[in-house]
């Protein structure tokens, strides 16, 4: 059985984060998008873990679930708040999901602080398997003098190490996970604020650091040529402020069936035979806003071969530029994109095109995918939150079962039957790899395109257009 996770996202208590992220919203939107396991987010936050409490229940299996309360039985429905997309009182059963998705206890702290007479800033992700665990946690930190109350995800003054012995201490089944784990200012391997190495950053509790998180600047292959990363597995997922971007990124678990639990997501991230990753499901990391190095104020952005050529100081400013993802992992891996023999592979039941590495077949391959919403927006020619992209959207998610189901596996004359032979056209060519994208840089996000200049479209079909007004 597999189970499709996003355990990466904030609530509304963290900065630069929707209002709507609430616990009703983030459970609503994880069944649209077709996500069975999602994070609670920011738990170490006193009033968010409130709101946990109040809105989820322990399972028995290391992970929660909305409180029956919260539901209306009679027509089993869930109260969704977020006004943008109109899901108010939706069955949930349109979308071929339970009623709600498993919630797993993950929260992200960011560590700043002086090592080796550099400032160090670092986001981990830390999963604990009950409610006792985490609140024992949050106590042990604010005893150590962490304000937990200032964000959701607070600034601590604790190292990475120490915050592995908390954590370890108090839960010893607890996860850790460097997030995002190459983004230039607050991530572990980060140029400006972050280490060469894992031991460096976490001592002797380095060989409990199953995994890393990709971000949305890199992919699994670009973490594949770091040799110390061989033994640890590498997942994906969203970082979403805001429910709509929830799953943007997200990490299949293959689990025996019916077993989804805590248990079996940590046997996956040691990658035990008990349970695995299948496979990851990809933002194109190009358009990750740190993929190139740049300077976003002089519009310098330069791939690792000019940076090489042309060193790292702004030609326009003269100030430093902020060194992209590529070129940081160009400094630090073992090995080329050559030596991984990267090919196409097919997965069951995906239509979409999947990478693996023929050199290390161990390796659970990945697909890169664009956001629905993104397509139909570039398909209708319109924004994101218009009618004109919300409708289709909502049409297909629920004829159809779901973002992911319709990304990976719907048939294409099925999504030209609910919403037009042009968004169909563009879900079949975001599934071949057949896009365009310029590079993000220093914090600017990159611009995929699914139909180049000239390229010409399929008619759009103007009755559905007027039937999607109304």
């Amino acid at each position: 059985m597999q189970s499709i996770a996003d355990l990466q996202l904030h609530s509304r208590f963290s900065r630069a984060v929707s209002k709507e992220m609430t616990i009703p919203n983030i459970a609503a939107w994880a069944a649209r998008k077709g996500i069975d396991l999602v994070a609670t987010g920011d738990w170490t936050h006193p009033l968010w873990f409130r709101e946990i409490q109040e809105n989820l229940e322990e399972t028995g299996n290391g992970l929660l679930r909305l409180r029956k309360q919260k539901l209306d039985n009679g027509n089993q429905k869930l109260v969704i708040e977020d006004r943008n997309l109109n899901l108010e009182n939706k069955p949930i059963s349109n979308f071929n999901q339970p009623i709600s998705p498993f919630f797993l206890l993950a929260t992200e702290v960011s560590s700043i602080y002086s090592q080796g007479g550099k400032l160090r800033r670092v986001h981990t992700l830390i999963w604990v398997p009950s409610l006792s665990s985490a609140g024992k946690i949050s106590q042990e930190m604010t005893k150590r003098g962490c304000n937990l109350l200032s964000d959701g995800r607070p600034i601590v003054g604790l190292t990475c190490l120490e915050i592995a012995e908390l954590v370890f201490t108090i839960e010893p089944k607890a996860l850790i996970i460097p997030a995002h784990a190459w983004t230039p200012w607050f991530s572990v391997y980060g140029s400006l604020g972050g280490f060469d190495r894992l031991e460096e950053a976490f001592g002797p509790f380095a060989k409990y650091i199953y995994a890393v998180e990709t971000g949305l600047s890199s992919n699994p292959a670009m973490n594949w040529r770091i040799k110390e990363l061989d033994d640890r597995s590498i997942v994906s997922f969203s970082d979403a402020h805001s429910g709509p971007k929830i799953g943007r990124e997200a990490t299949v678990f293959e689990m025996p069936s019916g077993a989804v639990s805590y248990e079996t997501v940590y046997q996956a991230i040691k990658c035990s035979p008990h349970a695995k990753i299948a496979y990851t499901l990809e933002f194109y990391p190009e358009e990750g806003k740190y993929h190139y190095t740049g300077h976003r104020a002089c519009g310098i952005r330069w791939s690792p071969a000019e940076t090489k050529q042309k060193g790292t100081t702004c030609p326009v400013c003269g100030k430093p530029l902020t060194q992209g993802v590529m070129q940081r992992i160009e400094e630090l891996a073992g090995r080329s994109e050559e030596d991984l023999k990267l090919e196409a592979v097919t997965l069951p039941d995906v239509k979409a095109t999947a990478t693996g590495s023929n050199a290390f077949p161990h390796r659970p391959p990945f697909v890169m995918l664009v956001p629905l919403q993104e397509i139909i927006a570039e398909a209708v020619g319109s924004p994101v939150t218009s009618p004109k992209v919300q409708t289709p959207y909502r049409q297909l998610t629920e004829a159809l079962g779901g973002e992911f189901t319709v990304l990976l596996r719907s048939d294409i004359k099925d999504i030209e039957r609910v919403a037009g032979a042009r968004i169909a056209a563009g879900v079949d060519k975001v599934r071949r790899g057949d896009i365009v994208i310029d590079p993000g840089y220093d914090g600017v996000f990159g611009v995929v395109r699914i139909w180049r200049d000239g390229e010409e479209k399929p008619l759009l079909d103007a009755s559905r257009e007027q039937l999607s007004i109304f």
